[in-house]
């Protein structure tokens, strides 16, 4: 009697751990379809959503650099988002941010204003401020390489009449100069676009700037006188310098920088300077102090325009 009891309790153990094996491949078997049956069951895959990297202020144009990718959740992504795969963060370089943008805040359409849309000059002009075009060339725009969003100097070059030459036996001689009439003016359009291969830039004829009402009057009167041409500055603040921060319209007109200018005899030493233009127009001058007098040589001044 006791040798059939063990038995029967060796085989019910036996069918018992049988029956736990098979409920649980069963189970491992029927997780990939409860899962697929119950969303909350697994976390969603994240899709990518366009943001920025940094905060925007208001009528800032937007470069390539500024915009990132960033993993959203599913289910909180709204239609206005601009996804991964629909489009590229060079689509946006060129725009102006009409509202300001947090660091990480995703980009929309109606958050921006893009070159040629109505209302993109108001936008990206800072208060009190005005927009003036000029034209520009291969040359006088860097071969193409000027962009909206980049700060450049306005040099004109100019022709002096300056009368006969200090050569002796040599007739009229006009000079030239070039002269840098305005520093730091940020480029808020031009028309040109990037095409063909990477970094090919085709050169447009016409460079918007913003400037106060004051430099909008130099500009238009530097470009009756002579040839205007932009020089590029750098993005980095040069050492020991900080980033200078926006300004208004009054801060921009009371900080001007003074023209400075240079004169063709310095560039080639075949030119004889013109009179009063430094140590070689000097030449001796006769004193009279009462009954006698004496001879001196003094150094002149620089030229100025039209002398």
């Amino acid at each position: 009697m006791r040798a059939r009891s063990l038995i029967l309790i060796v085989i019910a153990l036996v069918l018992a751990g049988g029956t736990a094996m098979l409920a649980r491949a069963w189970l491992v078997a029927q997780r990939p379809t409860l899962a697929a049956a119950s969303p909350l069951a697994l976390p969603q895959p994240a899709k990518s959503v366009l943001v920025t990297r940094a905060a925007v202020q208001r009528g800032q144009i937007l470069r390539s650099e500024d915009l990132a990718w960033q993993p959203w959740p599913d289910g909180a992504t709204d239609k206005s988002y601009v996804l991964l795969g629909s489009r590229t963060p060079e689509s946006f370089s060129g725009s102006v941010a009409r509202l300001p943008l947090g660091p990480g805040e995703p980009v929309t359409e109606t958050k921006l204003v893009k070159p040629g849309d109505r209302g993109f000059l108001a936008a990206v002009l800072r208060p009190g401020m005005r927009a003036i075009s000029v034209p520009i060339t291969a040359t006088s725009g860097i071969s193409g390489f000027v962009f909206p969003g980049d700060f450049v100097d306005i040099l004109i070059t100019e022709s002096l009449a300056t009368g006969s030459n200090n050569g002796p036996g040599q007739g009229q001689l006009d000079r030239r100069a070039a002269e840098t009439v305005l520093h730091d003016v940020r480029v808020i359009g031009i028309d040109q676009k990037l095409e063909g291969n990477p970094g090919e830039a085709v050169v447009g004829h016409t460079a918007t700037l913003e400037v106060t009402p004051k430099q909008g009057e130099i500009i238009e009167l530097a470009s009756e006188i002579g040839k205007l041409s932009l020089s590029l500055r750098s993005l980095r603040p040069e050492e020991g310098e900080e980033a200078a921060p926006q300004q208004t319209a009054a801060d921009s007109e009371a900080t001007l920088e003074p023209p400075t200018f240079t004169l063709d005899s310095e560039v080639s030493p075949l030119l004889a300077k013109p009179r009063g233009s430094g140590n070689g127009g000097a030449g001796p001058v006769t004193i009279l102090r009462g009954g006698s007098k004496s001879g001196e040589a003094v150094a002149s001044q620089p030229a100025s325009k039209g002398s």
